[in-house]
């Protein structure tokens, strides 16, 4: 076991990106009695941390001095390249030894090449993206999908320790973790299509969307996100949780993944499609429920609220 798990108050951790996920991924190490610095871009962010006890910085690289973990939490590889090797990176301020964690969603081969250029800097780099939910990051109740190191996840442990329920160590090599979380990002937006042309559907039937609810989370048809995203939609309201713009991102990996194996991956790709068609009628940072209000603009169908204008930030 690594020294740093035996103590984590000695440990010293940096959480950049506190949005609706890092900030509830920093509140739990911070809660597990590690010292926790964070960055965000919104200078808001930071503040909100500070005030509630954290630590914060200027820039990635500052709050990455002096830290023996540090948690990257962006949308995607190409801003998780920037937080590693930008002009304010923290790839050069980490000190030797340190791992660096990355929950970005992206393309396995993204994470191998990240992970290799990390390693030849003397660093530890763990392939680790997570599912859950703002709500279950801020219980430190995340599933996180792991690969790397047997050092970089010992390194990692006080961390993972603090930030999961469940850590599933999947590999030795970066990559697989990604690979994993595709495979999840694929069936989560396929069921999240499935769940708003279901309720839509319904609408049009003329069906009481309440009951349609309650028979259906009692029944076989029953998906974990029908009975989360479905909720949103009875209650008319499209705050994003997650927003439609992460699907486009996620289920485009999967299809260039599909691609490049030659792969048919038909039922993703006409869910992106939904995706996409979702974005370009202005609903691409609503939440991702907001697929059943394009479903009912096209057929006419009434949902709750559906006389409201789309919701954007």
């Amino acid at each position: 076991m690594s020294p740093l798990a035996e103590n984590p108050g000695s440990v010293v951790a940096a959480v950049i990106g506190l949005g609706s996920m890092g900030l509830g991924m920093a509140r739990s190490m911070k809660r597990a009695g590690l010292d926790v610095v964070g960055y965000d871009i919104t200078p808001a962010a930071v503040d909100r941390f500070i005030a509630e006890g954290g630590r914060g910085a200027p820039t990635p690289a500052d709050a990455a001095k002096g830290a023996d973990i540090v948690v990257s939490v962006v949308v995607n590889g190409a801003q998780t390249e920037a937080v590693l090797f930008g002009p304010e990176g923290v790839a050069h301020a980490m000190k030797p030894g340190a791992v660096f964690i990355s929950s970005a969603t992206m393309d396995p081969a993204v994470a191998r090449d990240l992970a290799q250029r990390v390693e030849a800097l003397g660093l530890h780099y763990l392939d680790a993206p997570i599912s859950g939910g703002a709500a279950k990051a801020a219980q430190g109740a995340l599933t996180i999908m792991a690969s790397g190191s047997r050092q970089a996840f010992d390194t990692a442990r006080p961390g993972l320790d603090a930030m999961a329920a469940k850590v599933y160590e999947l590999g030795d090599a970066a990559g697989k973790g990604a690979a994993f979380k595709m495979i999840n990002q694929l069936l989560a937006g396929v069921h999240i299509a499935a769940a708003c042309e279901a309720i839509s559907f319904a609408a049009k039937q003329g069906l009481d969307l309440d009951k349609v609810y309650e028979v259906i989370t009692a029944s076989a048809g029953n998906s974990w996100m029908f009975e989360n995203r479905v909720p949103h939609v009875l209650a008319g309201d499209y705050t994003p949780l997650s927003s439609i713009e992460i699907f486009v991102k996620d289920l485009g990996i999967v299809q260039d993944m599909a691609r490049s194996e030659r792969y048919p991956v038909p039922l993703a790709a006409a869910a992106l499609q939904m995706y996409l068609a979702a974005a370009g009628a202005g609903m691409g940072r609503d939440d991702d429920s907001s697929l059943a209000r394009l479903y009912a603009q096209l057929s006419g169908a009434e949902l709750p609220g559906s006389a409201k204008e789309p919701q954007s930030l």
